[in-house]
């Protein structure tokens, strides 16, 4: 059934009214009739399911039939801080880490970060970045849309640390800890965490396609961070974010793990 993120202004108590680009795909694209049944999520702590009333002037109202149970969204808040690679490469970390269950993302400049920033171009950039997520949000049946920042530097990422639990920084020269050295015993002291307590928050820290100079690492390491390797292959930068936060996902059990 196909899912869409509506703002929570546009809910009231019998009903949600839909709006923009989601009507026109519901009307246009679906051709969907009076009485075809959708879901629709606030992107915070509300998912419906509801009966199409009417279709007019390209506003779709419909009938809330039933209030859902949020169970897509991960127990554990995993966040993607990436260093901004070339090309769409961004896009297809934010897409295919959305669809495995990213709570956010965070763009930074490192080093040896090749891309050239300009921040007259980063509002544009960050509505196609949401645009993106909200689809492979919706793709995927989440029940939240990730938050993507505003694009961080160096020192401003090394700032935010202290706010992870767990801060998983990965270094293709790591011959020491492995990812699953670091995270198993993590997974395992989240069985000792309380319902009523915020969920662990991790943080997985990816490089350009460059690498981090070694500076980097020794000043990450002094903030928390944990360097680790990701196997005995080198990964593309696009790639180790999306092996990284599935291996996360699988030791904590959001795909069958413990």
């Amino acid at each position: 059934m196909q899912r869409y993120f509506v703002p929570a202004a546009q809910f009231s108590e019998h009903s949600v009214t839909i709006t923009g680009e989601d009507a026109r795909h519901i009307i246009k694209v679906m051709r969907s009739e009076e009485g075809d049944e959708l879901i629709a999520c606030d992107g915070e702590q509300l998912d419906v399911l509801a009966a199409i009333e009417s279709m007019t002037d390209g506003v779709v109202t419909a009938r809330i039939v039933e209030r859902l149970e949020q169970l897509s969204e991960a127990k554990v808040q995993v966040t993607i801080a990436q260093s901004l690679p070339k090309g769409d490469k961004m896009e297809t970390v934010i897409q295919k880490c959305t669809e495995l269950g990213a709570a956010a993302f965070v763009p930074f400049l490192s080093a040896r970060t090749v891309v050239q920033y300009d921040s007259r171009k980063e509002e544009k950039r960050l509505q196609r970045w949401s645009k993106i997520a909200k689809e492979a949000a919706e793709q995927s049946h989440r029940s939240r849309v990730p938050v993507i920042q505003h694009p961080l530097s160096w020192k401003q990422l090394l700032a935010s640390l202290e706010a992870y639990d767990l801060i998983c920084f990965c270094y293709e020269k790591e011959d020491g800890s492995q990812l699953r050295d670091v995270v198993q015993p993590f997974a395992a002291s989240l069985a000792q965490r309380q319902q009523s307590e915020q969920p662990a928050r991790v943080l997985i820290v990816v490089g350009p396609e460059g690498g981090f100079t070694e500076q980097e690492v020794e000043t990450a390491e002094q903030h928390g961070a944990v360097s680790t390797g990701l196997g005995r292959r080198i990964l593309r930068t696009e790639t180790a974010a999306m092996t990284a936060l599935a291996c996360i996902m699988y030791e904590t059990g959001e795909m069958g793990g413990i």
